[in-house]
């Protein structure tokens, strides 16, 4: 029989929040993989905890992997535990539950405390929709693609970032995605949490000031309907008339439909459209 791999969050800050299937699980485990077992000790000492301890983590995750899964087809239980919230997120713990996977080992996740859930609650931006994107790359060529997709994403947009990297990571972020609201969350769970909620130019001045400390989640507001429909128009203003109902009619519309179309997205009567587009074929003809 194989045993179980348990997925344990565990507190981002207030031990307090640990819940009680957690520690039941941590206690009757047959080991305790964690990423830094310096770090888990705290945890288990506060609730007495004696399970066995072994590192896993971003350095040692594909071969150590292989240790933990020998333990699990020999039938010992292990839970999975990151520094702080769920494992995976951000963390390690991906390569090891795709192994589980391709063996028909057992796993499963016991829920409990998130950054990113607790973030979004406090930040006051819309959370019905949100994407994550955890840490940007380091690498300047991996940082610009995301944030050049991130340019257009409507959904609330939640990051990660340590404080050293923080006043760089509000600069990138108003270069790539313009001026916009976002709610910057520090120390969360923890005696000195704090939330501030600016626009991303007024966050930029803060931290100029008020140097950055702790671990942040920044919560960012998605693109607005308004600014994409002014960004869509503006697009539409670079070309020409003609050129703008060729757009349309490239698309298969036929030509009165297409000229409707343009002379909507440039605030102008059809007429107007119709006045140029005569006055373009005509020019055409005399030359």
């Amino acid at each position: 029989m194989y045993g179980t791999l348990y997925i344990c969050a565990t507190p981002i800050g207030n031990l307090g929040d640990i819940t009680e299937r957690v520690i039941s699980c941590l206690k009757n485990a047959d080991l305790i993989a964690a990423e830094d077992t310096r770090n888990s000790m705290k945890l288990l000492s506060r609730f007495d905890i004696h399970t066995p301890l072994t590192s896993y983590h971003e350095f040692n995750k594909t071969e150590k992997a292989e240790e933990l899964l020998y333990a699990l087809r020999e039938g010992r239980n292990i839970a999975l535990i990151s520094d702080a919230g769920t494992p995976v997120i951000s963390d390690p713990g991906d390569v090891l539950i795709r192994r589980c996977i391709e063996e028909g080992i057992p796993y499963t996740s016991l829920p409990g405390p998130s950054a990113v859930i607790t973030a979004l609650t406090l930040s006051g931006l819309p959370a019905r929709r949100f994407c994550f994107e955890g840490f940007l790359p380091r690498q300047k060529s991996s940082r610009r693609q995301i944030l050049s997709e991130l340019r257009d994403e409507v959904r609330t947009i939640v990051l990660y970032e340590a404080p050293h990297r923080l006043k760089e990571t509000l600069s990138d972020l108003y270069e790539y995605l313009g001026d916009r609201p976002i709610a910057i969350c520090r120390e969360l769970t923890k005696v000195h949490e704090e939330v501030v909620r600016l626009t991303l130019s007024e966050a930029i001045a803060y931290y100029e000031e008020t140097g950055p400390r702790g671990e942040y989640v920044l919560v960012l507001s998605g693109k607005s309907p308004e600014q994409k429909e002014e960004e869509r128009k503006s697009s539409f203003l670079q070309w020409t008339v003609p050129e703008h109902v060729d757009h349309y009619m490239k698309q298969g519309m036929p030509q009165k439909e297409a000229m409707r179309r343009a002379a909507k997205d440039r605030g102008v009567s059809r007429r107007d459209i119709y006045r140029e587009i005569m006055e373009k074929d005509n020019d055409g003809q005399e030359d």
